[in-house]
């Protein structure tokens, strides 16, 4: 990964892609899952326009792996490859000395914005322990090295105190995260569990939240991080009213980039009561 970052972005795309064309063929039980999503958020395209869709998909996610290694050893060079839109944005909502909540979803190409939003404002992002401990190694010692601070996922109230230092907290809550302080509302039209969490951090901290989502260029010419305006009359007290403004303002940024978004993951794993599943299980994969 270390020599794959050194290369010309163009190569590393075009070696990223080959990478996801093998994990497409490698992986049939995600490539399930990602054509069972993508039927959901597309019903109007035909299965062969969701094949072609997933497959791309895939092929983002093959350049996403060679993309952290940019993060990790060439973050310097990411500012020349990366432009900014609606930096404003971010700079207004933190003028309020509140910190600031970067909603976002998790895009394929999600570890290139950090390490330049971190050349603006002092940046906080959750981690969740990897179950490889290596890998697990590596990037909580990269995060730690590049972030203001890294915060457990098991203990979010440390994500909370660094926004009242005024930090910005990169905060993704479009997956499954469980039952566990969350509602079930509408995602891209299925229920699905929502956390609570971002209304809440957002109540205890008066921070703003921001929107926020990140594009991978055509042909390796590099990044466009757009940050748009803080969302407004938000949180309230209803907290099943916020689980599905944010998941509409998630829906909203993922409509805007879906070849690069990570339908991959089991997003309607968990099921309201006496709901049928929407996932097979692994035997009938």
């Amino acid at each position: 990964m270390r020599l794959m970052a050194k290369l010309p972005l163009p190569w590393i795309v075009v070696c990223g892609k080959l990478l996801g064309q093998v994990l497409y063929i490698a992986l049939p039980s995600r490539r399930k899952i990602g054509e069972i999503n993508l039927r959901i958020a597309f019903p109007d395209l035909s299965d062969k326009k969701i094949r072609q869709l997933n497959k791309i998909c895939i092929k983002n996610i093959g350049v996403a792996a060679f993309e952290l290694g940019l993060s990790w050893w060439e973050h310097e060079r990411l500012l020349n490859l990366c432009e900014i839109e609606g930096l404003e944005n971010l700079h207004q909502a933190l003028e309020k000395n509140k910190g600031v909540i970067i909603l976002t979803a998790h895009f394929t190409c999600l570890e290139i914005g950090g390490p330049v939003l971190n050349h603006h404002v002092p940046f906080q992002v959750m981690y969740k322990k990897i179950k490889n401990k290596l890998f697990d190694a590596f990037m909580r010692y990269h995060r730690s090295r590049l972030y203001k601070a890294v915060v457990n996922s098991n203990k979010p109230i440390t994500l909370v105190k660094g926004l009242k230092k005024g930090y910005a907290a990169w905060y993704a809550p479009d997956q499954d995260f469980g039952s566990k302080e969350t509602v079930f509302v509408p995602f891209f039209g299925v229920d699905a569990t929502a956390l609570t969490a971002p209304a809440r951090f957002a109540k205890i901290s008066g921070a703003p939240v921001v929107p926020y989502f990140i594009k991978r260029k055509a042909a390796g010419q590099g990044y466009t991080l757009t940050i748009l305006p803080a969302l407004e009359n938000f949180p309230t007290d209803d907290n099943k009213a916020d689980a599905i403004r944010i998941n509409q303002t998630i829906e909203a940024l993922i409509m805007q980039n879906p070849e690069q978004y990570l339908w991959v993951h089991k997003r309607y794993k968990n099921r309201p009561a006496g709901v049928a599943p929407i996932y097979p299980d692994k035997k009938q994969q």
